[in-house]
């Protein structure tokens, strides 16, 4: 692989940073960089902005709406957002559901909810994990029961994050529980949150955010023109959809900047009155961390140049999933030791825009207990890196 980019890309980065100067709104930077809460009117905000670029889509096919970005491009892109303090494009619409739809759906389904997901007609979330599966997804229990031109759906998911705020739900169901194998009996679902039976209940999370919550479904009736794909075929299109979830996972341009500002605390935080960055032993943490970074980096390009072939990324994302996880909860982790006390206290309400009380500590520890809590959980969704383990001895090293 060639690490030098072409005048071409150089200019295309030139292009991003142009861009985010003039349409990545000032006070959404400015929470980004100083880890500070979003509202949805933020994330709508700035997912307009790069809509009306034409810029949301930047993994679809130019046929769909969609950029037609290279590997490369796409990495530079995340890259620089990154830098300016531009929140990451939510997921579950844009890199989720839109490519299952566009490999597995009905022309109708394209052209029904792909426009919809690019002028943030709909806010989409994901309906995998249930009490007792979620790492053992196949083991799901929600059952859809056909019923004429509907099915009937019950049963509950769970950690279904900004469910608070969707319009629709992409959801794996039952529709047959007498299957040899428990994913031969699994469809893919798209439900509308507005159908009466749905219930949405907030879960609290360690830090005291409102970022998932319980789904629960009773009596729900769902068209069957909404199911992608065939009837008990669902796990064909979850498969697809956690290749594409997990490569995302690796977050490479959101860990550089979190880097970058770890060294920045490192310069500013003195241990026997010197700069904390001189400590051999802290220093050479954050080297072994920057050279995890840079392999991690050069295997994300390659796993999407392999996509942009036409390929899907098999256990190469199980990859991506676990190392890109450690490196970020690996950096937060250095952050909170990089502050020391100032890392104890956890002041929730200074995290919201306007907190006008006495912070402890300088102005970026606020949000720094909150972040290492939160990134618990990067090794937990999206398949445990324990099972993602697994699926590696497995497909790859057939063990």
């Amino acid at each position: 692989m060639d690490l030098n980019f072409t005048p071409a890309e150089q200019a295309f980065r030139e292009e991003v940073r142009a861009f985010l100067k003039s349409d990545l709104p000032a006070d959404i930077a400015s929470k980004i960089k100083g880890g500070r809460r979003l509202t949805r009117d933020d994330h709508v905000r700035w997912m307009t902005a790069l809509s009306k670029r034409g810029w949301l889509g930047v993994n679809w096919p130019v046929e769909h709406g969609g950029t037609g970005w290279s590997p490369v491009q796409r990495h530079i892109f995340e890259e620089e957002c990154a830098a300016a303090g531009g929140p990451r494009i939510l997921a579950f619409g844009v890199s989720m559901v839109a490519p299952v739809i566009m490999k597995f759906g009905t022309e109708e389904q394209k052209a029904h909810y792909l426009p919809r997901i690019l002028d943030l007609t709909d806010w989409w979330c994901q309906g995998y994990s249930e009490p007792g599966a979620g790492s053992d997804l196949a083991s799901l229990k929600t059952r859809a029961v056909r019923d004429g031109d509907h099915y009937v759906v019950n049963g509950q998911k769970t950690w279904t994050t900004l469910g608070q705020h969707a319009d629709w739900i992409f959801c794996l169901v039952r529709t047959d529980a007498q299957a040899a194998k428990p994913q031969e009996g699994i469809s893919f679902l798209l439900i509308d949150m507005k159908t009466p039976g749905i219930t949405v209940r907030p879960i609290i999370l360690l830090e005291g955010e409102h970022e998932v919550n319980e789904v629960f479904f009773d009596d729900v009736r769902v068209p069957v023109a909404n199911r992608v794909g065939e009837e008990n075929k669902g796990w064909t299109c979850a498969k697809y959809l956690l290749t594409h979830e997990r490569t995302n996972i690796a977050g490479v341009g959101l860990s550089k900047e979190a880097l970058r500002h770890l060294k920045t605390i490192a310069r500013d935080q003195l241990k026997n009155g010197r700069p904390l960055i001189e400590d051999p032993i802290f220093r050479a943490r954050m080297a072994q961390l920057e050279i995890d970074l840079m392999a991690l980096e050069m295997t994300n390009l390659r796993v999407l140049a392999d996509v942009q072939a036409g390929g899907a990324p098999g256990a190469e994302s199980s990859i991506l999933k676990i190392k890109g996880t450690e490196v970020r909860q690996a950096i937060t982790d250095l952050a909170r030791r990089a502050l020391g006390p100032y890392a104890l206290p956890f002041q929730s309400e200074a995290l919201d825009g306007g907190f006008n009380g006495e912070p402890i500590g300088p102005d970026y520890a606020a949000p720094v207990a909150a972040h290492y809590f939160n990134m618990r959980k990067l090794s937990i969704f999206g398949g445990s890196n324990e099972i993602q383990k697994n699926v590696i001895a497995k497909a790859s090293l057939g063990l």
